[in-house]
């Protein structure tokens, strides 16, 4: 907050203020958003369609912020936000929420990737871990708020005011961006990509592969059940489309876990995958199987998301600084606990809350883990391609989210006939997730570099 940083670290925490207020506020009120327009068996392709988006914005800002800077990417993807938020709030129809929630993730690509390019560029080294603390901090106050004010609107008045509220918060920090935008550009503005054109159009081929791909995945894996040839064959082809394209996007070595960069990438893909697999379902567990309110279910993301931020506040003090991996590791094996204490909860019936207990180890460690992923990313590769390292993290957070979301929304939509208990379907789908988690634990102690040296993307 020194005056040379202090217009973009507000701009910045805005920014992720608004986004978190709005994942928080959608994951509470989605379960009623389902009921009412019948599309319980659909609930998680409500989160993973967003999210498939997402993942084209994420590519093609990627190489947007290399060749332009980040300010082009952080007007169009605050536009686009507002406008598929609006468009979700006002539907009719699952179907024209779902394009909503399309255009929503086009924006929330672009503008992830902005700002992680934005911090790459505006401040140094050592204030990174600092700079992240904020923005994981930025999460609290929504976390606290955005449960509860969702829940009220949705049981008090309508759930389209949980979409509604965020346009005009979205419209009026694009304002303040464009009106001090010169503020907001770095010297280091200068130093572009050196990628040939070629191969950044094909990363954007690639990006929109992988984001069809995972399309196909997620509406054949919705609709296995009954067995039918079209949906076997869109999941199969989908799943093919997403393990062909997906590892050209990311550095080499990252599926067998290279040392370095790649472990980084298939780390964030692992945490990213059990937690929102894992949480996005708590609240529909919660609400159909425990018969609570939306403000009671939407508290447990609450208290997970203010253990993401005391894991991040814990990795961001000084003393941690030269202990990046072993936080990746720690943070890996506390989420793995978290989401192994949920279908306990759920299966022995023990108290509701008790789930606030695993969702703060959830959060904890994806505090301690994320952020430090996000320090080690822009440390181990060079300023010219922090736009692509960026990319390549965000796209391995959301597709880690999208394969997640998925898998879970899959076994539930396979195994969820509005007769038999759902307890089970969840205990065998967190059980899964806490494996899952725990393989982040040797993912960490791989990102270390010996001597510090950089990994090329």
């Amino acid at each position: 907050m020194s005056p040379a940083h202090r217009l973009v670290t507000i701009c910045l925490v805005s920014l992720v203020t608004i986004i978190a207020f709005e994942a928080m506020a959608i994951s509470t009120a989605m379960p009623i958003i389902a009921r009412d327009l019948d599309a319980v068996r659909s609930y998680g392709l409500a989160f993973s369609a967003m999210l498939t988006t997402q993942l084209l914005g994420i590519v093609l800002a990627g190489v947007w912020c290399d060749r332009r800077g980040p300010l082009p990417s952080l007007f169009a993807g605050q536009a686009l936000m507002a406008a598929g938020t609006a468009v979700a709030g006002l539907a009719p129809t699952f179907l024209v929420l779902l394009a909503g929630r399309l255009v929503a993730g086009l924006g929330a690509g672009l503008l992830t990737v902005a700002i992680y390019v934005v911090i790459g560029r505006a401040y140094p080294e050592t204030l990174r871990p600092r700079v992240f603390s904020w923005i994981s901090a930025a999460w609290v106050l929504p976390s606290l708020v955005g449960p509860p004010v969702a829940g009220w609107l949705a049981e008090t008045f309508s759930w389209r005011w949980v979409f509604l509220v965020v346009v005009v918060p979205v419209a009026g920090t694009m304002v303040v961006v464009a009106s001090r935008h010169e503020t907001m550009r770095d010297d280091s503005d200068s130093e572009l990509s050196p990628t040939p054109v070629a191969e950044q159009r094909r990363l954007v081929v690639l990006g929109l592969v992988v984001a069809v791909a995972a399309g196909a995945m997620q509406w054949g894996a919705e609709s296995l059940v009954p067995l039918r040839v079209l949906p076997l064959v869109a999941t199969v082809a989908g799943l093919a489309g997403v393990l062909a394209a997906s590892p050209r996007l990311v550095p080499r070595g990252t599926l067998r876990m290279a040392r370095g960069l790649p472990s980084v990438m298939l780390s964030r893909f692992l945490l990213t995958a059990s937690f929102n697999g894992a949480m996005t379902f708590v609240p529909l567990m919660l609400i159909l199987s425990r018969g609570l309110g939306a403000t009671v279910a939407g508290a447990m993301l609450t208290i997970g998301a203010v253990g993401w931020s005391a894991g991040s506040w814990v990795q961001g003090q000084h003393r941690f600084a030269g202990h990046r991996s072993s936080l990746v590791s720690v943070g890996g094996a506390s989420l793995a606990v978290g989401v192994a204490g949920l279908p306990a909860v759920a299966g022995f019936h023990l108290p509701y809350g008790l789930v606030g207990v695993a969702a703060a180890l959830c959060g904890t460690g994806m505090g301690l883990a994320m952020s430090s992923t996000s320090v080690l990313s822009l440390s181990l590769s060079p300023v010219a391609e922090h736009g692509r390292t960026s990319s390549s993290l965000q796209l391995a957070d959301v597709l880690g989210s999208v394969m997640g979301i998925a898998a879970a929304g899959s076994v539930f939509a396979a195994l969820h006939d509005g007769v038999r208990s759902d307890i089970p379907t969840f205990v065998l789908m967190w059980l899964v997730l806490a494996a899952v988690a725990a393989l982040a634990v040797p993912g960490g102690q791989r990102t270390r570099v010996p001597g510090g040296e950089r990994t090329r993307t």
